[in-house]
């Protein structure tokens, strides 16, 4: 049976479970604004929408803590075509949903799946991609959520605006928000699918002592189906002597996670996803419709697509660079210029906005109590505002807090690591989804210096604990967190992978594979 070979090609397709996350935050933006869905659901705010939306997280967070069981067990590639199923049944209930209940029962079990998949395709690319390119595949996972967020917006959009009278028709049909939540079944049927057709992760056929299967899959992945090329070899050893050293060590998978030179990195992987949530992303993402309502600019749902197009075109270029410019100054830089959109646009709404009164409410805006009212300049800068704070998290946050959890880890532990980092996540994706309607409605202008504060933190906590991982393989991450060199300060980027197949090349060092036996050649 055909197996895809090409890294950029398999972590591309594998990206498409980061797509069903994107899917997902559209299906719920893009029909706050309809009047299908407010009339159908009557009219949730505060904390009964905050509940609807927060369900979907709730679901991701258990799916995030059970992955590593499922991944470590049955293989990535699995445990992903499990998360497919669970996709298509969540999005089958949602799409036949009659009450508030059903439709939060659909969103959990997709959300099992979003849980699943965000934590297991970082861990599937990263094991399968060489060092040189890690962090741009790894990116596609960004990237795929970003996809998925603008294309299920625009089909969200146009059922909005194509069924019945329009979004703001009091009468539109509930086809409005029935058909974009049922047509998101079709990436996961595809993912499902093509799956069948991809490798294991090498690295993951190593913990199961199928050493030829793995050996053949680096060749095929990395020497163009040669088992004796030379960096085919090196990967091959250093993959060895990383797993012999991990079970010499002889303590639990889980016990492994808390030994004190393992547990500050399995604490930053959990920072990075949890910053990634507090620095107020994805409550742009769910809650922009909201936001520009308080803006009174332009039609709201129009307006904020444009948010979605820049989070997709401005994520490509931190997948071209990110090799080349590295995590430690995407997240550094990425924290101060969050922080800094968000004063802004605080002290904008404080200072030229006023509270929803009925003399401003209309029935298009009555579900905020916050408004920037007649006062287009101000309003265009506290869109902008959004639009630059997208742009910022495209370039820095978005591909780093996915492509540096699922890299720092051992090979033995990474799967249940970058678990635990996901759930983190979701844990926070789920209070903030439920809280901020809420906060929107009671501290309104407020909650954006919260967010800002949080950056300022994010901030402080990169520049002293986060290491630059860049050009290092997998295996080596050991050498860059447990070297005793601060943080801040550089050190030389050299890998022990190209001495390794330098000595193989030249012939001074052999590899017996998959016997699993290296001699050196006097």
């Amino acid at each position: 049976m055909y197996q895809a070979s090409n890294v950029y090609f398999i972590c591309a397709f594998a990206s498409i479970g980061g797509g069903l996350f994107g899917f997902d935050i559209s299906s719920m933006s893009g029909v706050l604004g309809t009047q299908a869905y407010k009339q159908y659901f009557d009219n949730p705010k505060s904390y009964r929408q905050g509940a609807i939306t927060a369900s979907m997280p709730a679901g991701s967070l258990v799916g995030s803590l059970v992955s590593s069981f499922i991944a470590d067990k049955l293989s990535r590639k699995v445990a992903l075509q499990i998360s497919c199923l669970l996709w298509v049944f969540g999005s089958i209930i949602q799409t036949a949903a009659q009450n508030v209940g059903m439709l939060c029962a659909g969103r959990v079990i997709a959300g099992l799946c979003v849980g699943i998949a965000s934590s297991i395709v970082p861990v599937y690319q990263s094991e399968i991609a060489p060092r040189q390119i890690r962090g741009r595949v790894v990116s596609f996972q960004q990237w795929a959520i970003t996809w998925g967020i603008l294309i299920q917006y625009f089909i969200q959009y146009g059922a909005a605006e194509g069924v019945g009278g329009g979004p703001n028709d009091p009468n539109q049909p509930t086809a409005a928000f029935r058909i974009p939540w049922g047509v998101q079944m079709v990436p996961a049927v595809i993912l499902f699918g093509g799956l069948f057709f991809f490798p294991y992760s090498p690295r993951w056929l190593a913990t199961k002592d199928r050493w030829e299967e793995a050996l053949q899959t680096l060749a095929r992945l990395h020497g163009k189906g040669d088992v004796n090329h030379p960096l085919v070899l090196a990967q091959y050893q250093e993959i060895e002597d990383a797993l012999r050293f991990d079970r010499e060590e002889a303590a639990s998978d889980w016990k492994a996670l808390v030994e004190p030179r393992m547990l500050k990195r399995v604490v930053l992987g959990m920072s990075i996803q949890m910053w990634s949530q507090l620095c107020g992303m994805n409550i742009m993402m769910y809650y922009i419709v909201y936001i520009m309502e308080g803006a009174q600019i332009a039609s709201p749902l129009l307006t904020a697509s444009i948010q979605y197009i820049i989070n997709v075109v401005l994520t490509l270029p931190a997948i071209l660079y990110l090799d080349k410019w590295g995590r430690r100054p995407s997240l550094i830089l990425g924290s101060f210029f969050l922080m800094t959109w968000l004063f802004i646009s605080g002290a904008l709404q404080q200072y030229y906005g006023q509270p929803n009164t009925e003399e401003t409410q209309t029935a298009n805006n009555k579900d905020i109590s916050w408004i920037v009212n007649n006062n287009k300049p101000v309003s265009s800068a506290i869109v902008s505002c959004s639009y630059l704070f997208v742009a910022t998290f495209a370039t820095t946050w978005g591909p780093v807090s996915w492509t540096y959890p699922a890299e720092i880890y051992p090979g033995r532990i990474r799967a249940k690591a970058v678990s635990l980092s996901t759930a983190t996540n979701w844990f926070w994706n789920m209070v903030l989804a439920f809280g901020v309607p809420p906060l929107l409605w009671n501290i309104n202008y407020k909650m954006y210096y919260v967010f800002g504060a949080f950056n300022a933190a994010a901030f402080i906590h990169m520049f002293f604990t986060a290491y630059e991982t860049k050009g290092f393989t997998l295996e080596e991450m050991d050498d860059v967190f447990d070297s005793g060199v601060p943080a801040w300060k550089a050190r030389p980027k050299t890998s022990r992978l190209d001495h390794l197949e330098k000595e193989i090349e030249q012939g001074n060092l052999k590899v017996a594979a998959p016997t699993r036996q290296m001699e050196e050649v006097a």
